[in-house]
């Protein structure tokens, strides 16, 4: 994908969220750090734009949630803000790429925290399959059929530079430099996002 394609991922899952829930009142957007608050912004700003209703967005950190949290390296800890409350509302929740399933199970046990909403969507830029737990998003921007031998670098001006998508082999990311941002609280989301 390059910036065009995931503009236009964007704009239509808005389009079909705006469409499924007949507007965006009751609705906020949690976006999942650090790619999916990125993402979660944007789908936001287009909500404002095709309907003119300002939809809050919430950040939601779910390292500490995580089943894996042994094996996994210890991640710095991203602020969760989630100001407006989610009792009784609409939540999308919002990420890059949807794998496993293991990252979205720990952010609806997160949400769950934060009150009981009255429905949880799931908005994915990037659906690559090899599901571990019953999960499926509601609003994919793109399906990326994969091999459980590939990975998926998604890359978002607001992190990076530059907005596109990448699949890389094994022998390839083997070679590519690791950056402090392959480091941060979903190291491996960059290329395997749960």
């Amino acid at each position: 994908m390059n910036q065009e394609d995931v503009r236009r991922a964007l704009a239509r899952v808005a389009h079909e969220i705006l469409e499924r829930n007949r507007g965006a009142k009751e609705l906020v957007i949690v976006g999942i750090h650090t790619r999916g608050v990125h993402l979660a912004r944007r789908i936001a700003a287009n909500l404002a734009e095709f309907e003119g209703v300002e939809v809050p967005v919430a950040t939601l950190d779910v390292s500490l949630y995580r089943d894996d949290i042994r094996v996994r390296a210890q991640a710095k800890l991203q602020p969760t803000d989630i100001p407006m409350g989610i009792q009784g509302k609409r939540v999308i929740l919002v990420d890059d790429v949807l794998y496993t399933g293991r990252t979205i199970r720990a952010a609806m046990d997160a949400l769950v925290d934060f009150g009981r909403p009255q429905q949880i969507q799931l908005a994915i830029l990037l659906d690559r399959g090899h599901r571990e737990l019953p999960i499926r998003a509601d609003y994919v921007g793109q399906n990326l059929p994969t091999s459980i031998h590939e990975r998926v670098k998604v890359r978002l001006m607001e992190t990076d530079g530059a907005d596109e998508v990448a699949l890389i082999f094994e022998d390839d990311a083997d070679e590519e430099p690791k950056t402090p941002e392959d480091s941060d609280t979903e190291m491996d989301t960059d290329y395997v996002d749960e």
